[in-house]
């Protein structure tokens, strides 16, 4: 499988409402074909079929707990549902999808890979990381220009299959991005890709974000890596709790680095073997990045093995579907979508 030569960009602004009926809307196609095959594809990567009606209640819990800690979002999903000629619990499943998925205790060779480079860093500000998928889903990837009505700044957001975020930017020079973690348990409440896009709308700097993560009931554990124009942070999320390293340059794959949480790491052993062998070539290779650095030279490290997880022909296989290196000083997006090492670079800026 391979991306779209050129990834849909779409503007969006207004009220939650018309940002999400014009997401909707752009891409509602996309999204109906998606939900289509084989319901978003659940049911091409789960070990059991699932269907709309069995999910109802999960969806439902979720919904409840994403709508009482952020409204506006919720009202962004009606939009996206009334723009893309979708239900609501449809636009619903699509926020909702990984949580449905869970743990995934299976063989892997990967998942993301992401470092951050301090502004105080003379190759920084910077934030640079794979997305590692499967289901295939560089062919649903997207990006966002999001310009709410009741935020004080814009975002661009990496998206797939009609998710409200992932990973971004916004203008005030505020950089997330994501790695899965396994521990704990997971439960209804906001899965941390909605929490990214709500760091996006409501913080500014790396101390405002920390203090609007502690306050969400998070559905999953993840670990996320933030950064604006001045430092750069990982942190960890295991139940209610979270965890916090900061330094010059982070780094963070797949397995728990916070020695708090290290023992209950859920991680299977294949998946951690990979997890630990790119956190050293990502270390290795972000050693090697000095002034002056620019995405190019992020992507190039991104697109080397281990880090860079080729195609194997498995649907229900992570493989990288794209990269992405972040600036928060210049409010810049720079994506490859797919496989990094095959694809060209695309700038989006706010």
């Amino acid at each position: 499988m391979s991306a779209p030569t050129t990834v849909p960009f779409v503007r969006a602004a207004g009220d939650p409402y018309t940002v999400g009926r014009t997401h909707g809307a752009a891409l509602g196609p996309g999204l109906r074909a998606f939900l289509g095959d084989s319901l978003a594809r659940l049911n091409k990567v789960l070990p059991e079929p699932v269907t709309l009606d069995g999910l109802r209640p999960v969806i439902a819990a979720h919904r409840a707990e994403i709508t009482a800690a952020l409204p506006a979002l919720a009202e962004e999903v009606a939009g996206l549902a009334a723009g893309a000629g979708i239900t609501e619990e449809e636009a619903w499943l699509l926020q909702v999808r990984r949580e449905i998925m869970g743990y995934r205790k299976v063989p892997t060779a990967g998942d993301c890979t992401t470092w951050a480079v301090a502004g105080s860093d003379p190759a920084g500000p910077a934030l640079a990381q794979t997305v590692d998928l499967n289901g295939d889903l560089d062919e649903v990837i997207s990006v966002l220009e999001v310009s709410r009505a009741d935020v004080p700044r814009r975002s661009l957001v990496l998206s797939f299959g009609g998710l409200l975020g992932y990973l971004g930017i916004n203008s005030d020079g505020l950089a997330v991005g994501l790695n899965l973690v396994l521990g704990g348990d997971w439960k209804p409440g906001v899965p941390p890709y909605l929490a990214i896009r709500h760091l996006l709308d409501t913080a500014g700097s790396v101390e405002e974000a920390l203090k609007v993560l502690a306050g969400l009931p998070l559905a999953s554990s993840r670990s996320l890596t933030l950064c604006d124009r001045e430092r750069a942070v990982w942190l960890e999320v295991l139940g209610d709790e979270l965890r916090v390293h900061e330094a010059r340059r982070t780094v963070h794959t797949n397995h728990f680095l916070h020695p708090d949480f290290v023992a209950a790491d859920e991680i299977n052993v294949f998946a951690r073997n990979s997890s630990v062998r790119r956190l050293k070539a990502a270390t290795e290779g972000l050693a090697g990045l000095t002034a002056g650095a620019g995405p190019e030279e992020h992507f190039a490290v991104l697109s080397r093995p281990p880090i860079r997880v080729p195609d194997r022909g498995d649907v229900r296989a992570e493989r990288t579907v794209a990269a992405v290196v972040l600036l928060p000083a210049e409010g810049r997006l720079h994506l490859r979508p797919g496989d990094p090492a095959l694809s060209g670079t695309q700038v989006f800026t706010l």
